[in-house]
């Protein structure tokens, strides 16, 4: 037997909740790997399925969730992995439409694991989770699109959430200047700490602009915002420069001009973490274990169990949680 935080719905109410269960491996889903997990996290996602309607996430109940895991395997039957590897997953829309890491155990197929890369832990790997690999994924795609220490200021939108803070800190140790967007001044010490060179108030892009360019300021640009927000820092661009977006908390509707796009050669770049290749995913987490101080990654962590699940999940969905969060599934 072993532990779990089961989400169960009312059939009279139709609303899910969630509680800490005790489990069996053959309450477990069909999967090719079975890892004894460590440690989880706390993303957006797993905020909207643990609400009462799954966040339009959650396919059926009794469900696991969390996006995020790390553990060792305990049994496999592909012959990728065998019992004592050490194994991290991110995506495949595990924890949403199958059951996910708030678990002691968790089954997985095989093509969703990746293996831990040298240098990092299981904890370690979770305090990055998915949205420390979705801040790498940004950061390699806009070297791959030309950024370098030289070209200018990186600008990080949403920079004291989880994506934000990860990215502020790589950029940082890559030798990039960094403004850092917040709209809680009180996390400026905190963005300074993680290398942030510049604090940038929200309120000055949340405003919008009819005019669609600006002054050049930003030679490239991590946006976890999305919406008005993201319009207005298209018109900031440099020429030729990128945006990577890998957010919405501001909104999914983009009210921009295309002339950022025709004028200065600006590019957008979406990023997603669910879907992404193998290759990516360890090229991903290989430059993590390189490129991410580790010393930084610690200063960002919070550390949570099983039975502190529910209240975080509304925490982070009401913008309340602060850099990374760690959840020892076994204590």
């Amino acid at each position: 037997m072993f532990n779990a935080l089961v989400m169960d719905k009312d059939e009279e109410s139709g609303l899910a909740s969630p509680s800490v269960k005790q489990l069996s491996v053959e309450d477990l889903p069909h999967g090719e790997v079975t890892v004894a997990v460590e440690y989880s996290t706390v993303n957006y996602k797993d905020g909207l399925c643990m609400s009462p309607k799954g966040g339009g996430l959650v396919r059926s109940y009794p469900h696991v969730p969390g996006v995020d895991y790390a553990g060792t395997v305990e049994s496999s039957s592909d012959d990728r992995y065998k019992p004592g590897d050490r194994v991290v997953l991110t995506g495949w829309r595990v924890g949403e439409a199958h059951w996910g890491g708030y678990s002691q155990k968790a089954s997985a197929l095989a093509d969703w694991l990746v293996p831990l890369p040298a240098g990092l832990d299981a904890r370690q790997a979770m305090a990055v989770g998915t949205a420390g690999f979705t801040a790498m994924l940004a950061v390699t795609a806009l070297e791959d699109h030309g950024l370098k220490p030289g070209n200018g200021p990186v600008l990080v939108t949403g920079a004291a959430g989880g994506v934000g803070s990860v990215a502020t800190a790589i950029l940082a140790n890559l030798g990039y200047e960094v403004g850092a967007v917040t709209g809680r001044p009180e996390t400026a010490d905190y963005l300074k700490s993680l290398g942030a060179t510049t604090i940038v108030p929200r309120e000055e892009l949340n405003e919008t602009t009819k005019r669609p360019l600006e002054s050049e300021s930003w030679a490239g640009c991590v946006d976890a915002v999305g919406g008005e927000m993201l319009a207005r820092v298209l018109g900031q661009m440099k020429y030729g420069s990128s945006v990577a977006a890998v957010g919405l908390a501001g909104g999914a509707a983009l009210p921009a001009s295309v002339i950022p796009f025709l004028l200065r050669g600006v590019n957008l770049l979406g990023i997603d973490s669910v879907m992404q290749p193998y290759d990516n995913r360890v090229r991903a987490w290989q430059r993590i274990a390189s490129d991410l101080p580790m010393q930084k990654l610690e200063a960002m962590v919070h550390p949570a169990t099983l039975s502190d699940l529910p209240q975080l999940g509304a925490d982070i969905l009401n913008g309340q949680v602060k850099g990374r969060v760690v959840v020892d599934v076994n204590a």
